[in-house]
């Protein structure tokens, strides 16, 4: 069963946490930005939320379980279909690339998921995968404090190791990994590799 109680529930809280954050917003944004395809590329979004990513990536088409999500995505441009990330409604290598921001932490089967996303990519397509490690340092507060949260309640945390040993049980190569949100460096700060930054970013190839 897909999460989605929180996100229709409390729409407005989780865009509101962006405009608070917005420095961690930005940081998280560019380590994205470093690892997508180039312009020209067609990417989708599997848990677009209300568009917070896909929008400035550039990214058309996204895949949203939750209505009011779907609807504030909706209505920056983004096409979205409802779903969830083990069943996308598209055919077999439809794209160029496919990125998931946080959505992990809210499925039912991660591999499940990742498969999906291998199927729906062309050949030389390419996952991405955003995360907060939860072996980091701001990992640790969340899983800590999940009970009180109103997204994080029911959601399920990972290490990095764990997401790439997962994308390499679905197919997938990975080819390069960025961290952000690194405890003594500037919040923009984006380091190649995992085990410093609390937010990490995953390319994987088919």
């Amino acid at each position: 069963m897909p999460k989605t109680e929180p996100f229709d529930k409390h729409s407005d809280a989780y865009d509101e946490w962006f405009k608070k954050n917005i420095v961690l917003y930005e940081a998280e944004l560019e380590a994205i930005r470093q690892l997508i395809p180039p312009p020209g590329a067609e990417g989708m979004e599997v848990g677009v939320g209300s568009g917070k990513f896909a929008a400035p990536l550039g990214i058309k088409i996204g895949v949203e379980p939750s209505e009011k999500m779907a609807i504030k995505a909706k209505m920056l441009g983004i096409n979205v279909y409802p779903g969830v990330a083990e069943e996308l409604p598209f055919s077999d290598g439809r794209f160029d690339y496919l990125l998931m921001v946080t959505t992990i932490c809210f499925v039912d089967d991660v591999i499940k998921s990742f498969k999906e996303a291998f199927r729906v990519l062309k050949p030389s397509g390419c996952i991405i995968v955003g995360f907060v490690d939860k072996e980091s340092e701001l990992g640790r507060k969340y899983a800590d404090k999940k009970e009180e949260s109103k997204f994080y309640k029911d959601a399920a945390f990972f290490s990095t190791q764990e997401v790439l040993k997962y994308l390499n049980k679905a197919g997938f190569e990975i080819a390069k990994i960025r961290q952000t949100l690194i405890p003594g460096e500037l919040t923009e700060t984006i380091l190649d590799d995992f085990g410093r930054g609390a937010f990490v970013v995953i390319k994987g190839m088919k």
